[in-house]
């Protein structure tokens, strides 16, 4: 059972004093007769003896606050008496009465026994009480002092309980809630990776329709490995890699010959019209709270530094800085797949495109972190070269991911080819009129070239 800290034990819960006990000794019968009308008078118990022995005896059967003896008594006198008093209970009044020719005696008593006070007889009565009310006063303090003493470490002893209580109950609570914290992240990121991968899918579907599998993919992941390089926080890359992934959303509106058709070869009024594709796709995406920051890159994802963009033309930095990394990798993906002009870009050539570019069309700073990247994922890639699905045989080393039309990852970086896959994508190549290009390592080219 625990403490209730609004019952903790209070000093008004201590129990009136009952009246004080005396002990008077003296082998004298008058003057223990004197002194029993005197103490009562003055509203105490009194017990009597007439030998330290009997007094001892009086002490074990009733606990006395003050004792009063005689010097001269016969077998024990009152300094060796008051010396055991003092050993039975060092917290008992003790004062001698003791007449003049026993100062010595009287010296030997109050060193060996401690005596508080010695009065000498014949007493006066009035003085004889207010020393026995100055003992009985400090009996009363010491015994308060005692006793909340006592209720102090009580209350230590109930207010560590009710700690320990506080403590235990905190401590499941804090558990409770950090299970509940637990359960709640672990759904948030599953509802996280839920809206991520539709919004994959939802970009795998628009380049199905455009015919540039993987570019979405492409540019999103080239996006966000330019923005780490930069330096950009966590919130800020997930915004960076939805607003690359969807920058082509407001495509969606185009018809099909204007959609597969490269930009070069557009009219001016395919072109017109074609501009207007950022701002259909921030409107498309802004009513989602999770995307509207990944909606302005969108909408000014063709942007250019000199004010000569669209749709908005903005320069410098009006130009946020996601737009900015995603019109660079846009740019260079489309440029070697062919989706800018008629023929494919070498990287090399689309890299001299990018740094042509810088202060005009792109930002200086994204251009050299994008070329660092493309660096990195070069040696990562082995040094590999894109060769036709047709030139493939067995042993070769796949150098880069192979995506399907509907931006499905077919194999791996790093799949070995054997004749089964080969002939494999030799057939979906035919059967949907792709010409697929693979990157693998540039030790494998020269082997003798396999039909598929």
């Amino acid at each position: 059972m625990t403490a209730d800290p609004a019952r903790l034990p209070a000093a008004q819960d201590l129990a009136p004093a009952p009246a004080p006990w005396v002990l008077t000794v003296d082998d004298e019968p008058g003057v223990l007769s004197a002194l029993r009308r005197l103490l009562r008078r003055a509203g105490l118990q009194v017990v009597q003896a007439g030998s330290g022995a009997e007094g001892l005896e009086r002490l074990r059967e009733q606990p006395v606050d003050l004792v009063i003896s005689d010097m001269r008594m016969p077998g024990m006198d009152g300094a060796r008496f008051l010396e055991q008093v003092r050993a039975l209970d060092p917290h008992i009044g003790r004062v001698l009465l003791t007449g003049y020719a026993d100062i010595g005696a009287t010296v030997e008593a109050v060193n060996r026994g401690e005596i508080q006070r010695y009065v000498a007889k014949p007493w006066d009565d009035e003085a004889l009480l207010q020393v026995v009310r100055d003992a009985l006063a400090r009996r009363d303090l010491e015994r308060r002092h005692d006793a909340l003493l006592a209720l102090s470490q009580r209350q230590n002893e109930a207010l560590q309980q009710a700690n320990q209580a506080l403590e235990s109950r905190v401590a499941a609570r804090t558990a409770e809630l950090q299970q509940v914290n637990a359960m709640l992240e672990t759904a948030f990121a599953d509802l996280e990776q839920t809206f991520m991968t539709t919004v994959g899918v939802f970009a795998g579907l628009l380049e199905m329709r455009e015919g540039h599998a993987g570019h979405a993919r492409r540019v999103a992941a080239l996006a966000r490995e330019t923005g780490q390089r930069l330096g950009l926080p966590a919130a800020d890359l997930r915004d960076l890699y939805l607003g690359a992934l969807l920058h082509d959303v407001g495509k969606i509106g185009l018809p099909d010959e204007l959609i597969g058709k490269p930009h070069s070869l557009l009219s001016a009024d395919e072109s017109a019209r074609y501009a207007r594709h950022p701002v259909d796709g921030e409107t498309a995406l802004m009513p989602l709270p999770q995307l509207q920051a990944a909606a302005h890159i969108v909408r000014q994802h063709h942007e250019r530094l000199d004010g000569k963009g669209y749709p908005d033309g903005l320069h410098g930095e009006q130009i946020v800085l996601g737009a900015r990394i995603v019109a660079a990798a846009n740019d260079y993906d489309s440029l070697v797949h062919g989706a800018m002009a008629p023929t494919r870009y070498p990287p090399e050539r689309a890299r001299q495109v990018l740094l042509g570019g810088v202060g005009s069309h792109y930002d200086g700073r994204v251009v050299e972190a994008l070329l660092a990247v493309l660096d990195d994922q070069a040696r990562l890639a082995g040094e590999g070269v894109e060769i036709d699905v047709r030139r493939l045989r067995p042993g070769m080393v796949l150098a880069r991911d192979v995506v399907s039309p509907r931006g499905a990852i077919l194999l791996a970086a790093g799949h070995v080819f054997e004749e089964r896959i080969i002939r494999q994508l030799g057939e979906l190549a035919r059967r949907d009129g792709l010409r697929l290009v693979l990157r693998v390592r540039e030790q494998d080219v020269d082997a003798p070239a396999v039909q598929g």
